[in-house]
């Protein structure tokens, strides 16, 4: 996840501050320093960082942090503020119409990933949002994005309006409107050709497109993985073409995270949605706020709430909960649950949203994923009895199931015993529901 070690760092550096016994106009120096070696070691334009150095130091001195009781909360407090202010906390909201349709053109470099990208704003406004959503594919020059854009529509069942690449840009625009319009619908996202290199072609084609459909919204996808050159590929579009935004994709990767931290600065366009995976749900919307609570390792509670809002059935979990608080718990609930979780997301970024959770490793993560998808497959391989009624899977069952899901019988028993231990901590905690007593180590 991008951000990783710049976290990693920054908390390390602020553990080691809150363990002095006073703070000191030196050790505050000495803070201000490991802050800006962290920073720029995360790619962070070195203008930006020096700026934001300033600031906090600036706004330490004012605010007379030396003299406080608490001075390091106050220092993490103003680093915090400063990070929001960096990250872009005045305008990430989209300017859509609200009683007409509005409309959004998607701008970047080939090979950046704007039709995936076109597809989960899609997908974002129809689940999240309900709208109706059209997407118009105007990359005439490769057959196979047009393809990929019908692809992605019918997998999430939102119309695709394509000409194939015979006409013109600016003739399916035209024509696409006057479908959206007469067909009553909310959004409109414009999925537009992109090149190797920005050229002024490819710049004249994006300004009479965009004179003809008047976007609300003109956002250009940037890699943050390409650090440093995101910036600058957002400068030379937004020179050339009148951009509203960012979307920056691949946070979710081992980016350093410059990129970010960077651009709105450096460019004064707001980052707007951020991609955290490859997934067609893997687009957020960007809080500047809870970025940086993420960065600063305080979770990011808000978000993982709206998750679950989003991507939960509450119906369901509370009848799993109410069936396991009266013991009737069996392997089609936890089946039910491991497909609630996923739903969620990786479990690295489950955690990381959880304030003190600890870091684990990337093998860790890859090993506790591993072990759901088994769980998963082995489930599946079960009969419905066998779900309902797991006391009578026997040796001969457990061969049955190994050679249906194409696993040891060692894996079917680790199910079975994670699913007899999970019972049991249910039973205990009916008891002390149903008792009114706290468990042990819980009492006040």
């Amino acid at each position: 996840m991008a951000f990783e070690n710049l976290s990693e760092k920054l908390t390390n550096i602020f553990k080691k501050m809150r363990n002095e016994t006073h703070l000191t106009e030196a050790n505050m120096d000495e803070m201000l320093r490991q802050v800006r070696i962290a920073l720029l070691e995360a790619d962070v334009n070195f203008k930006v960082v020096k700026e934001f150095i300033n600031n906090v130091k600036e706004k330490a001195i004012g605010q007379e942090v030396l003299k406080k009781l608490n001075p390091s909360q106050t220092v993490v407090k103003i680093v915090h503020e400063e990070l929001t202010n960096l990250l872009g906390s005045d305008d990430c909201n989209l300017h859509l119409k609200n009683n007409a349709m509005s409309c959004i053109m998607l701008v970047g470099l080939q090979g950046s990933g704007k039709t995936t990208t076109a597809g989960k704003l899609a997908h974002l406004f129809k689940n999240k949002n309900h709208k109706k959503v059209m997407l118009v594919a105007l990359d005439v020059y490769r057959p196979a994005a047009i393809e990929q854009l019908k692809q992605i529509g019918n997998k999430i069942d939102v119309e695709v309006f394509e000409m194939g690449t015979n006409n013109k840009p600016t003739y399916i625009i035209e024509q696409a409107l006057i479908k959206a319009r007469k067909e009553l619908f909310d959004i409109v996202i414009i999925d537009t050709a992109g090149r190797l290199q920005i050229d002024s072609v490819l710049m004249q084609e994006l300004n009479d497109v965009s004179a003809i459909a008047k976007p609300d919204e003109t956002l250009l996808l940037v890699d943050a993985m390409a650090g440093q050159d995101a910036v600058n590929v957002a400068n030379s579009f937004h020179q050339q073409v009148k951009l509203t935004g960012i979307i920056m994709s691949k946070l979710d990767g081992d980016a350093r995270g410059g990129a970010a931290l960077s651009i709105r600065h450096l460019t004064g366009l707001a980052i707007k949605f951020i991609g955290v995976g490859e997934k067609i749900s893997d687009l957020e919307l960007f809080h500047p706020d809870r970025m940086a609570d993420r960065i600063l390792g305080m979770g990011d509670v808000l978000t993982l709430v709206e998750k679950a809002k989003e991507n939960l059935d509450e119906k369901e979990m509370k009848k799993s909960f109410n069936k396991m608080m009266d013991g009737d718990f069996d392997l089609n609930d936890m089946l039910k649950q491991l497909k609630q979780v996923n739903r969620l997301g990786s479990i690295s970024s489950i955690l990381k949203m959880i304030p003190g959770m600890p870091k684990i490793s990337k093998e860790q993560q890859e090993l506790a994923e591993k072990e759901m998808r088994n769980f998963e497959i082995i489930l599946n391989s079960m009969t419905p009895y066998e779900k309902k009624h797991p006391e009578i899977i026997k040796n001969s069952q457990k061969l049955r199931i190994s050679k249906g899901c194409g696993k040891p019988v060692s894996d079917i028993n680790k199910v079975l015993k994670k699913f007899e231990q999970s019972k049991q901590m249910m039973k205990q905690m009916s008891q002390y529901k149903k008792s009114g007593r706290l468990p042990p180590g819980f009492n006040m």
